[in-house]
């Protein structure tokens, strides 16, 4: 389809039933899970162990062959944990796997299919029952990690970096650079002089959000009547 052709009420009714569906499904599942969340599909969300925290204003986009999974399967008691903090953005088919420590700062952003985990799952030697050698994974405030990046155990991100798109990073990366590669180097440093704009910022005004984002809504699919949209599911045509 070249355009939403379903009218405003259906769409806003579509978005209300994925709220409540987040609401009574997937915070359930949570140790904490922030207010003003917004989930495309929250359906294609899995999560399991504890203990997994999100906080306020988490967007998560997914389809149906491309779940987020956010998963902890721990080596020993008191271990495994998943912390991901405000005003974050995680992408179709992104993967974290815990089984000793990931936390993810505010205002970051994980682009389509990022796989983030703190072990190897299998020793080297022993690959039947190890987990293998955990180690802690942190990834610090506005980090924005590209498309199918690979963050691998023990390795920190410092503030503002950038993960290149398709990057496999074993080794820590420090704050404002742009980092790319197999393994990841450092490619560019970001300049100081330049002020970030954060996805907090987006969000410092919520109602005001709200509305800008709903007139957008109305003047999009302004036009759009029922019987339009059922036979553009019906009969699609090429223009549609």
């Amino acid at each position: 389809m070249r355009r939403d052709h379903r009218p405003y009420a259906v769409k806003k009714a579509h978005l209300k039933f994925q709220e409540w569906y987040a609401r009574h499904f997937i915070k359930p599942q949570f140790d904490a899970m922030g207010d003003g969340f917004t989930f495309l599909n929250p359906w294609n969300i899995e999560v399991f162990g504890a203990p997994i925290t999100i906080g306020k204003n988490a967007n998560i986009i997914t389809t149906s062959d491309h779940k987020v999974r956010l998963t902890i399967w721990a080596k020993e008691a008191g271990k495994g944990k998943i912390a991901i903090g405000d005003c974050c953005l995680i992408c179709p088919g992104v993967r974290i796997s815990s089984a000793d420590e990931i936390t993810i700062g505010d205002n970051c952003m994980i682009a389509s299919s990022v796989y983030i985990t703190d072990t190897d799952w299998h020793d080297i030697y022993n690959r039947v029952h190890s987990l293998g050698s955990p180690g802690p994974v942190h990834i610090s405030e506005n980090v924005w990690i590209g498309d199918s990046a690979i963050i691998c155990k023990g390795v920190n991100i410092g503030e503002n970096s950038v993960v290149g798109a398709g990057s496999v990073v074993v080794s820590s990366i420090p704050p404002n650079v742009i980092a790319a590669g197999n393994p990841a180097r450092i490619v560019k440093h970001l300049d100081p002089a330049i002020p970030f704009i954060k996805r907090s910022d987006w969000f410092s005004d919520p109602a005001m959000l709200a509305s800008d984002i709903d007139q957008l809504d109305r003047d999009n699919l302004n036009g759009n009547t029922f019987r339009h949209w059922l036979r553009t599911l019906i009969l699609p045509k090429n223009t549609d």
